[in-house]
C-alpha cells in the first residue's frame, strides 16, 4: 500500500505507482542455471534458441547412461558452438523436407571438461576406454561444442525411432561400419539400418561427419581444427 505524502504531486505519485507495478511483473534473473550461464559466457548458444523445432533430451542429466549417474546436475538445455548450431539447424531443415513427420532429437552436445573427466574415470581401466576421449589428451569435440549426439524421433510425439541400440551403447552393434553384417546376422533390423542411414545422410549433407563406433555421434570439425582454432569448454 502507498503512503500519502502531502508534498508529492499527483504526477509523481502516478509515476511511483507505475514503477512499482512494473517491478511486480519483471522476471528476476535470466532463468539459466550456473552451468548454462557458464556455457553462454564461453560463447556457446542454446540449440533450441537457434531452432525451436529440434527436440532435446540430455542423457547425462539422467542416470540412464553408461555411468549410471547424473552428470549434468544443472544442465537441461543443449548448447553448441554457434557454427555447429547453425549446421544442426540446416540438418533439421533437410530432414523436415525429406520427412516432415520426423525431427532430430539431441541427447548430448557441448560438454564441460570436468564432466569429460568423470566419464573418462568410469572407463579408463576397462575394455571400453576407447569410447571416451581422454581429457589429458585434450578431450573430444564435445568439449569444444563441436560434436552432437543425435537421433531421429516422431516430430509430434517425440518418440524415438528404432536405431538398433540405445544411444551410449558401447559395443559392436553401435558401429556404423558393421551394419550390413549385423543386419544379416539378425542383430540389427532392416528398419534400424534404414533409420541410421537417413540420419547419417541428413547430418552429412549439413556438414557433419559420422563417428565409426557410435551411430549417434557427429563431429562438425576435426580434432586438429578444434585444437588450433577453438577453445575448450571448462
Amino acid at each position: 500500500m502507498l503512503t500519502f505524502v502531502p508534498n508529492l504531486t499527483l504526477r509523481v505519485m502516478l509515476t511511483l505507482l507505475f514503477s512499482l507495478l512494473a517491478l511486480s511483473v519483471t522476471p528476476v534473473g535470466d532463468g539459466l542455471t550456473a552451468t548454462e550461464r557458464s556455457l553462454e559466457r564461453q560463447g556457446m548458444v542454446c540449440v533450441t534458441d537457434v531452432d525451436s523445432t529440434i527436440r532435446v533430451s540430455l542423457m547425462y542429466s539422467r542416470a540412464d547412461n553408461f555411468t549410471g549417474r547424473v552428470l549434468y546436475s544443472d544442465l537441461n538445455r543443449a548448447y553448441l558452438h554457434p557454427e555447429a548450431a547453425r549446421a544442426l539447424k540446416r540438418a533439421q531443415a533437410i530432414l523436415r523436407r525429406r520427412r516432415p513427420d520426423l525431427s532430430l532429437a539431441v541427447y548430448d552436445a557441448a560438454r564441460p571438461m570436468s564432466v569429460q573427466q568423470t566419464m573418462w574415470d568410469a572407463v579408463k581401466n576397462t575394455p571400453k576406454y576407447f569410447y571416451v576421449s581422454n581429457p589429458a589428451r585434450g578431450g573430444g569435440l564435445h568439449n569444444y561444442g563441436l560434436a552432437v549426439d543425435v537421433t531421429l524421433c516422431d516430430a509430434a510425439s517425440g518418440d524415438t525411432l528404432d536405431m538398433g541400440t540405445p544411444i551410449d551403447h558401447m559395443g559392436a552393434a553401435a558401429h556404423i561400419d558393421r551394419e550390413a553384417a549385423l543386419q544379416a546376422g539378425g542383430t540389427l533390423s532392416a528398419e534400424a539400418v534404414r533409420n541410421r542411414r537417413l540420419l547419417r545422410s541428413v547430418m552429412r549433407e549439413a556438414g557433419f561427419k559420422a563417428l565409426r563406433t557410435e551411430w549417434w555421434h557427429f563431429n562438425f570439425k576435426s580434432r586438429a581444427e578444434a585444437k588450433a582454432r577453438y577453445r575448450v569448454i571448462r
